[in-house]
């Protein structure tokens, strides 16, 4: 298949579109959790969604008798069980005397766990679970099977996060670098904490399907490191970070469908981890190239005063 037949192809249109969507709010909200160094409560979220998605996925064949695999079904499922182990996490930590790495890395062992040994039950279940196929394309990622129910799905939820951070943009803001000012100005420390991880929760589970659970913190994470080489100010790394995103799930998904064999999630990432050294490595002012330039430059001028 050509470039030109590649992009009139409807079917790679709707995963092109969705899989934008997903990497544009993934960036944006990775920022917050990025600079407030919560990348490890993304990855517990990611990989304890695992569980609510066969959860769910049990409980509509329990009601219905027929397995469905709709993101309007899984992923209320997904984020029950990222808010779950997110609270089962923080009751440990202030019930015992466990640190919050550890309480949050027990979580993901058990959440995760649990959901791979539903997962390979349902699989292997005599009689056939009615529609069981393709549950562990859950774990990578399988872009190709999105309906256009699915997409309506992550625009719903990535536009309810994207409001919500608009709407709240000023308290986040503050509370992002300085959780003790936003207090003194009588903002709830407590609600913007609950508000943010919400919005990283959805983030998260709207790209379960096309990254898969166990990757899909790279796609939150990776653009907003990237973005942070290149500013300063939260504005802009937030709108950087939302376009690399897009970029890296746009050029994923096109090399995934042009290339049989390669897989959208694994794809998208590795796109978004060269856009990541690129800008390590060149970025103005924090590039390691670069400041190593300067520094160089520094030298010369100090030296050439010093031996006149």
């Amino acid at each position: 298949m050509d470039w030109l037949e590649l992009y009139t192809d409807h079917t790679f249109r709707m995963v092109c579109i969705g899989a934008m969507l997903i990497g544009a709010v993934s960036g944006a909200v990775g920022c917050f959790a990025y600079l407030r160094r919560q990348s490890l409560v993304g990855d517990v979220v990611a990989h304890s969604s695992l569980l609510g998605i066969m959860l769910f996925f049990l409980a509509s064949y329990a009601i219905t008798g027929q397995g469905n695999k709709s993101l309007m079904i899984l992923i209320p499922g997904a984020m029950t069980a990222g808010f779950a182990a997110l609270f089962l996490t923080r009751f440990l930590v202030r019930q015992t005397h466990v640190r919050d790495d550890s309480g949050l890395a027990v979580m993901l062992a058990i959440f995760f766990g649990t959901g791979i040994v539903l997962l390979r039950w349902v699989q292997g279940a005599q009689p056939v679970i009615p529609g069981r196929s393709g549950l562990e394309d859950f774990i990578f990622g399988m872009a190709a099977a999105m309906t256009w129910q699915d997409l309506l799905m992550i625009v719903g939820v990535g536009t309810l996060s994207t409001i919500l951070l608009m709407l709240n943009w000023k308290q986040l803001k503050v509370f992002t670098f300085d959780p003790l000012f936003a207090h003194s100005l009588g903002y709830s420390t407590k609600r913007m904490d609950a508000l943010l991880v919400f919005i990283i929760v959805c983030g998260i589970v709207i790209g379960l399907q096309t990254i898969g659970v166990v990757l899909m913190i790279a796609l939150l994470v990776t653009p907003a490191a990237a973005a942070r080489q290149w500013t300063r100010t939260l504005g802009t790394m937030v709108v950087l970070a939302s376009f690399l995103g897009a970029t890296s799930a746009g050029i994923g998904a096109a090399i995934s469908a042009q290339f049989s064999g390669i897989p959208t999630g694994p794809a998208i990432v590795l796109v978004a981890a060269v856009l990541f050294i690129f800008s390590l490595l060149l970025a103005p002012r924090r590039g390691v190239l670069m400041s190593r330039q300067g520094r160089s430059q520094i030298e010369s001028l100090i030296a050439k005063r010093g031996n006149p």
